[in-house]
């Protein structure tokens, strides 16, 4: 029992240190990013509160130049447009260590809301984020971790609502379902100043 205790304080230690060592803005509480895309402009803004690793990743992210022509390589019509790890070309961009799974915390996959992409292991988010397009209580956690919401759109969801609409295909070059036809690419993802 208290091996278990002494493991469990130092992870929290450990997650304590990552979080204040990295944290950009640390005043703002609710930080907004502008994305500027091919298809418009989508602001959101951030919920530091509820999700303060993921918030602290992904503005690492954002202000090191990381999703800058990044494409929006998977785009499932009414369920989510997934971005932020892949460069116009295909390639695989610079990965950071993967984070903590904050999907319990309270906020909910709900249709405008961003959360982090994640593999199978809870804890394997890093840099790929999606938006959901619909009300998705299957991303919510349950019985099973669930996939981080930590900000919601507050500009651009028109923007959003067309990217859902676009053509996508099979890539056999890839591998992958649900690619758009024409690349929607993330040209420039922008801090913005607290007051805007």
């Amino acid at each position: 029992m208290k091996k278990l205790f002494t493991f469990i304080l130092s992870c929290w230690w450990s997650i304590t240190a990552l979080a204040q060592s990295s944290t950009i803005d640390p005043d703002n509480l609710y930080p907004k990013v502008k994305l500027e895309t091919s298809m418009g402009v989508i602001i959101v803004e951030l919920d530091r509160v509820s999700a303060p690793i993921t918030v602290n990743n992904f503005l690492s992210y954002v202000v090191a130049g990381e999703y800058d022509n990044t494409i929006f390589h998977r785009i499932i019509g009414e369920f989510i447009v997934q971005g932020g790890g892949y460069d116009t070309e295909y390639a695989m961009k610079k990965v950071n260590q993967d984070i903590v799974n904050e999907s319990g915390n309270g906020l909910k996959n709900t249709v405008g809301t961003i959360a982090m992409a994640k593999e199978r292991h809870p804890h394997s988010a890093n840099r790929q984020f999606f938006f959901n397009l619909n009300d998705n209580e299957n991303l919510n956690p349950g019985r099973d971790w669930g996939y981080a919401v930590f900000g919601t759109i507050v500009e651009g969801e028109a923007v959003l609502e067309a990217m859902g609409k676009v053509k996508t295909q099979y890539s056999e070059s890839l591998g992958w379902d649900d690619v758009p036809i024409e690349a929607v690419i993330l040209q420039k993802a922008t801090l913005l100043p607290a007051s805007s």
